[in-house]
């Protein structure tokens, strides 16, 4: 639900893969446990949640990233499961134990102003 993601603004971005379809860690040259901590701290967006951004042409930089892995990581210091983190004028709504954007809207598409299945709200920095 995140409106006017510019495909351009998704560069390095990809959809949740199932781990099956994942590149293993020797196959790429990168040992066991550093696939592991680049794996426990990026963040992936579901089809659903890109297909959106690009819908609406928001903009996702890697200084975007990062507040919102910091603030996943928050979400999940405090035993979060599905948190609302509002970064700038986008509400995304993020599986925090899977790491995954679910859906995203900037202020426009959230007209109603009511988010469901959510047990908390963060507000990036």
């Amino acid at each position: 639900m995140v409106d006017g993601v510019n495909a351009g603004g998704l560069s390095g971005l990809s959809a949740a893969q199932p781990a099956s379809a994942r590149p293993r860690g020797g196959e790429s040259g990168v040992g066991f446990g550093q696939a592991l901590e680049q794996a426990n701290s990026s963040v992936t967006f579901s089809r659903h949640a890109t297909q959106r951004i690009e819908q609406r042409g928001l903009q996702m930089d890697e200084a975007r990233l990062g507040r919102l892995e910091e603030a996943v990581g928050r979400a999940a210091d405090k035993g979060s499961k599905d948190s609302l983190i509002l970064l700038d004028e986008l509400a995304l709504v993020v599986s925090v134990q899977h790491r995954t954007v679910v859906t995203a809207m900037d202020e426009a598409a959230s007209k109603e102003h009511v988010f469901t299945n959510i047990d908390s709200v963060v507000i990036a920095d």
